[in-house]
């Protein structure tokens, strides 16, 4: 069962839990230690948990070494922040079941948790499919593990997500509260 938090959240967008139960979607709780990981090009500050900060850079770093660029897009989301995120959606007229084919209902984002990365590269649009034909997926898929990330929404992933190679998730985290 999910929290009142969810429960409500998801009432006011108009998605069912039932729906969401059926996928297997596990909440998350908001990570309230947070540090900053990375000031993009753009100035933008991207937050992670402390061990994920810490793994984030090391691994960037190694990455750079075998001169592969890694370039943060995103990293800690509020649950706000991601209900904001459905909502402009809708407002622009998609329906929500391609929202939520690509995007977490607020409360069951890995974002929540500051474990979660999302990483382009030079030269590729953020966040499309075609990151894994770069040098910087082929990286990640050999050496990510070594800095405890994951990749958790693989081709036909059991929460039923659009492929997604740009989100790595570092460490274990608890899928429900």
């Amino acid at each position: 069962m999910y929290s009142a938090q969810a429960l409500a959240m998801l009432a006011e967008l108009g998605i069912s839990a039932n729906e969401l139960e059926a996928r297997g979607l596990p909440e998350y709780s908001q990570a309230a230690i947070l540090e900053l990981a990375e000031r993009g090009l753009d100035g933008r500050e991207h937050f992670l948990g402390p061990a994920a900060a810490q793994a984030w850079r090391l691994m960037k770093e190694a990455a750079r070494d075998d001169q592969v660029v890694l370039q943060m897009v995103s990293g800690f989301r509020s649950i706000e922040r991601q209900k904001a995120i459905i909502e402009r959606k809708l407002a622009k007229g998609q329906p929500l079941s391609q929202i939520l084919a690509v995007s977490a209902p607020p409360c069951f984002s890995q974002h929540h948790t500051g474990q979660a990365v999302d990483i382009g590269t030079l030269g590729y649009p953020p966040l499309e499919v075609e990151f894994e034909s770069t040098s910087a997926f082929a990286w990640l898929q050999r050496n990510a593990g070594q800095f405890g990330f994951s990749m958790p929404y693989a081709k036909n992933n059991r929460y039923d997500y659009s492929y997604e190679p740009w989100h790595w998730l570092h460490g274990e985290i608890a899928e429900s509260i």
